[in-house]
């Protein structure tokens, strides 16, 4: 292996393995043994288990931004019908019966976020971009009149985004995708198609 393909290969298995069993469940030897790497390799290329993960992190956090461009930045696409489409595709990847069930920054926050200020403030980041990246579809909506033009489109982003992780995390602890469902059918059934949140806060 070259120097590239060893840290590249690390990080593929260790995503994986810390994705499906969390940060504190897998140990270095679990991840050495897993990608076939000495612990020389893997002390040539991060400093600690916890920079490792910061890097795993990064790729995970990369992909999903990867798709998240795909769909919401499809622009022949109507707003909403985006949205939806988007939160859909999270379920069948992200619900039970996807490939490794449960979000990876979820999992994270749950387990390092009170013991880790660096992967805490990688984690605070990243929700904040992927918020960011919804208002600017919720923007849209209002934009193109399919809400109400009072909508605060920080505010009904951060509260999709919040729900989610919310009836992912009860998805994970039940074994049933029952809350994602609720999920979908509130927001895209019942939310979307009312008067929103929007400034109802400062109202």
């Amino acid at each position: 292996m070259t120097e590239k393909s060893t840290r590249d290969r690390l990080i593929d298995v260790g995503l994986t393995l810390m994705h499906q069993n969390g940060y504190n469940a897998i140990g270095l030897s679990d991840i050495l043994k897993a990608a076939d790497v000495p612990k020389g390799s893997f002390y040539h290329h991060f400093g600690s288990k916890e920079d490792f993960a910061a890097a795993a992190l990064e790729r995970y956090v990369a992909h999903e931004g990867e798709h998240t461009a795909t769909v919401l930045n499809d622009s022949k696409t109507p707003p909403l019908k985006r949205l939806k489409r988007y939160f859909s595709d999270l379920v069948k990847t992200y619900g039970q019966k996807g490939r490794i069930p449960g979000c990876m920054m979820g999992r994270f926050t749950l387990e390092m976020a009170a013991e880790s200020p660096q992967l805490r403030k990688q984690i605070s980041v990243s929700f904040a971009r992927w918020q960011d990246k919804i208002a600017a579809v919720v923007q849209q909506a209002v934009e193109q009149k399919e809400l109400p033009a009072d909508t605060d489109p920080e505010l009904l982003a951060g509260f999709l985004l919040n729900s989610w992780e919310g009836a992912l995390l009860r998805s994970q602890a039940e074994k049933s995708d029952a809350s994602l469902e609720t999920f979908m059918r509130y927001v895209f059934d019942g939310l979307l198609t009312k008067e929103p949140l929007g400034n109802a806060a400062t109202r």
